[in-house]
């Protein structure tokens, strides 16, 4: 491993933080019929689809995955998702992204939503970073960390989980 690098969640931390945001989801939506999970394209999505294998496991409320696609150095309008928007109309909707950077592809991912009637939207990220563009939040997020603008958070998911931050 690089010097330059610092492990700031290990596989067993990722999937644990995972986990415990699963049922913060399910506690909230616990009276739902219907949770829509929209990953934010590439690592959101695998995020999104391991928080949708938990929370088949722990909930008898239908789960259905959602894949948002979008440009993320020129989101306006560039979003896409794999689903339509009947859909996801008038149910609970959590947006999924690994990290809350700047808060661009968030944003973007949750005007996209807002031209439909939903009964509830929430945002989830695996790592918050402090240094947000836009007034975007996490309501769930497995960690906070205060960085400089230099550094980089990166989430490799795979056969054995890592978040960097270089």
């Amino acid at each position: 491993m690089q010097t330059d690098q610092n492990i700031i969640l290990t596989h067993e931390q990722i999937q644990h933080k995972i986990k415990r945001i699963a049922y913060q989801i399910y506690e909230t939506n616990v009276n739902e019929k219907e949770i829509i999970i929209a990953g934010i394209s590439e690592n959101g999505y695998i995020f999104a689809q391991r928080l949708k294998s938990i929370l088949e496991d722990i909930s008898d409320i239908k789960i259905t995955l959602c894949e948002v696609t979008m440009d993320k150095k020129t989101p306006q309008n560039t979003v896409k998702t794999s689903i339509t928007p009947n859909e996801y109309q008038n149910k609970s909707v959590i947006l999924a992204d690994d990290v809350l950077n700047s808060g661009t592809a968030l944003i973007y991912g949750v005007k996209h939503f807002l031209d439909v009637p939903l009964t509830r939207f929430k945002t989830a990220v695996l790592v918050n970073r402090n240094h947000k563009k836009y007034p975007i939040k996490a309501d769930f997020k497995g960690i906070s960390l205060s960085t400089s603008l230099h550094e980089h958070v990166i989430v490799q998911f795979g056969q054995e989980d890592l978040a960097i931050l270089k």
